[in-house]
């Protein structure tokens, strides 16, 4: 392409650019640039930019930002009752960012300046929501978004990337990693269940219940049945679509950690999500509604000890594994996956896969022990909320997971069938 014409498409598109963040802006009467004036910045951050290159003197960029920073904040000084309703900060900064995503663009940096730029936009849209949903969170609510960013970004790079131990399994790093996405996943719903999200329905009590913990939201609502203070119907429907939530929440670790045996993971885990899905729909119109399930339902998923108890377990269960597949064979990894399934199936499942993935275990027989701890661990909070809900949820509750897990067992038999 002629190089005038790619010119002038890169100031073009630095112009989209700032045209769209000014777009945003203009909303904002108290605003001191608007449409032009950020459309102007950016192509101004790539003009700045060619220069740099023409005079190579990076001094350039440095006046550039300097001026544009200085007549923002001027406009600002020189009309100050505008200043009581908007200081300025997000504009100014909006305006230096928007500088360095022209001059980003035109060295070369598209993709990356036309993103930043559309998640700009976006974040300044939504400045009601986002400082609504700040101020919902609670102290507990940041400190178990502090202790996440500690477990990411502070404990895993640390950690040395190679295996140790016997069977040559045990890699801290994986350990450590498989940590930190369970405790994401259960993070997303714990903080959308603090937020009142999951307590005024349902449907959303249910899910966000599954993904923090499908136990917890299922021993909970057994005894509210018992006690009265919800129906038998809505009871039923929650616990079913947390356990519903627990069988896709299983799909997506199998997508994440090992995508090429999703298909046949699909095979063993539908059938019962089906059967769950006919149960909810079935439950939904006598259901009515039901109240939240209390503050103590479900316990922060990113403390250290808790996070330092999964990964324990999960080593713990790696290495019996192992050694269970080398002598037993499938029978011994199957017997530990009925055992280590009934109270908790992320860590059998993630153990289970980087077995797989190391050439430990045969796909087939990963995806069976996958499926035996399902099994194990709807049996125990079937038995569980039997007992917890007494009388009056005793046969609903063993209905209710009786056709899941004859599903799910025809879902085992197909896979060994298209082995």
């Amino acid at each position: 392409m002629n190089s005038s014409l790619t010119l002038v498409l890169s100031f073009a598109l630095s112009a989209g650019i700032g045209f769209l963040v000014g777009l945003e802006r203009e909303r904002k009467p108290s605003a001191k640039a608007g449409v032009r004036t950020f459309t102007l910045i950016a192509v101004l951050g790539s003009l700045a930019a060619l220069l740099t290159d023409a005079t190579g003197s990076a001094w350039v960029l440095g006046a550039g930002v300097v001026c544009v920073t200085g007549a923002l904040v001027a406009a600002y000084l020189q009309d100050r009752d505008s200043i009581r309703d908007d200081s300025g900060t997000t504009t100014v900064i909006a305006a230096v960012a928007v500088f360095f995503l022209g001059a980003a663009n035109y060295y070369g940096y598209r993709t990356l300046a036309v993103a930043l730029g559309v998640g700009m936009t976006v974040l300044l849209y939504f400045k009601a929501e986002l400082e609504g949903f700040s101020q919902k969170l609670t102290a507990r609510d940041i400190r178990s978004m502090l202790q996440f960013a500690v477990l990411t970004a502070v404990i895993l790079p640390l950690l040395p990337d190679r295996s140790f131990g016997p069977y040559e399994v045990l890699n801290p790093f994986q350990i450590w990693l498989m940590v930190v996405l369970v405790a994401a996943v259960s993070l997303a719903g714990y903080v959308a269940w603090r937020l009142t999200l999951g307590r005024h329905g349902l449907l959303l009590t249910g899910v966000l219940g599954g993904v923090v913990s499908s136990t917890a939201t299922t021993l909970v609502y057994a005894r509210h049945a018992a006690a009265g203070t919800v129906t038998v119907a809505a009871a039923l429907l929650v616990i079913l679509l947390a356990n519903a939530t627990m069988l896709v929440r299983v799909l997506v670790l199998v997508g994440v950690v090992a995508p090429m045996s999703l298909p046949l993971a699909l095979v063993v885990i539908v059938p019962a999500l089906l059967v769950a899905a006919a149960g909810i729909a079935w439950r939904w119109a006598s259901a009515g509604s039901a109240p939240p399930a209390g503050e103590a339902a479900f316990s922060n998923p990113t403390q250290l000890r808790t996070a330092l108890g999964f990964g324990a377990i999960y080593a713990v269960i790696l290495l019996l594994a192992a050694w269970a597949n080398d002598l037993l064979g499938s029978r011994g990894m199957l017997a530990l996956a009925a055992v280590s399934g009934l109270t908790d199936v992320d860590a059998i499942t993630l153990s289970s896969l980087r077995l797989l993935d190391n050439g430990t275990l045969s796909q087939v027989t990963a995806l069976s022990a996958l499926g035996v701890a399902v099994a194990s661990n709807l049996v125990f909070k079937a038995v569980a909320a039997a007992t917890a809900g007494g009388q009056t949820m005793r046969w609903p509750v063993l209905l209710a997971f009786g056709g899941p897990l004859v599903a799910l067992a025809a879902g085992m038999w197909a896979l060994h069938a298209l082995a």
